[in-house]
């Protein structure tokens, strides 16, 4: 069984959810340096090439059968698969040697301006912000070097993927992932890219609302083989 993905109903800078998939998985490939997606009738895959995480599948339509089909013939372990639904409605599409992987999620967007007035530092913190391949990163350090906070953002043309974005639980509640945020905001922004768009966890989404970004749809991960979670491995959003 079929059906799109619900479009969402709340201000989006996406004409539908299945757009806003599709930036996040270009801006994920430019992000963490994977393969070229190859596109198809149900989503997109890409060739990731970790241990752990050798590739993932990516549904932009919540297909139970195409997830039945790829978790079926897909045995080998390290293969992931991303769909825009709720965990409880993916896990029974799951062949045997499937199992849900780093809980519940959230697909989010926002739109992207530059901001006149840069976020300041917090006082006993030094921001470092550069651009590469593609790729901005912000890094926030303690005045002696610290880390404390980090995040990156991949722009692709009009539209833009934040990844990775992380605080050191000894510096949270300082504001510095919010800092991070907008920062990484105002640097795609000045990059000609209009729309923003990341994979939140439940504590991510709670930081990135209160930056404006809204939720588009759940977002449920499964991996074929160990769970990464409990050997430590780390996460992959």
């Amino acid at each position: 069984m079929s059906s799109p993905i619900t479009v969402t109903k709340v201000a989006s800078p996406f004409a539908d959810t299945a757009e806003a998939v599709r930036a996040w998985v270009r801006g994920w490939v430019v992000s963490r340096c994977a393969a070229e997606p190859v596109a198809s009738a149900w989503g997109f895959t890409v060739d990731v090439g970790l241990p752990g995480h050798v590739m993932r599948h990516v549904l932009h339509t919540a297909d139970e059968a195409a997830v039945r089909k790829i978790t079926e013939h897909a045995t080998a372990p390290g293969v992931w698969l991303k769909a825009f639904v709720a965990p409880e409605t993916l896990e029974p599409w799951l062949a045997d040697g499937w199992h849900l992987a780093e809980g519940p999620g959230y697909l989010m967007s926002t739109t992207l301006a530059v901001t006149p007035t840069p976020d300041p530092v917090p006082d006993d913190y030094r921001l470092s912000i550069w651009t590469r391949g593609g790729v901005t990163r912000a890094l926030v350090r303690t005045a002696d070097g610290a880390f404390a906070a980090r995040g990156q953002i991949a722009v692709t043309g009009a539209t833009a993927a934040v990844d990775q974005v992380e605080t050191d639980p000894a510096h949270q509640r300082r504001g510095l992932g919010r800092l991070v945020m907008r920062r990484l905001a105002a640097a795609a922004a000045e990059q000609g890219a209009t729309a923003g768009v990341l994979g939140a966890t439940p504590e991510g989404r709670a930081l990135y609302e209160t930056t404006g970004w809204r939720m588009l749809a759940p977002l449920t991960g499964a991996v074929r083989g160990p769970d990464p979670d409990a050997e430590g491995a780390l996460r992959r959003s």
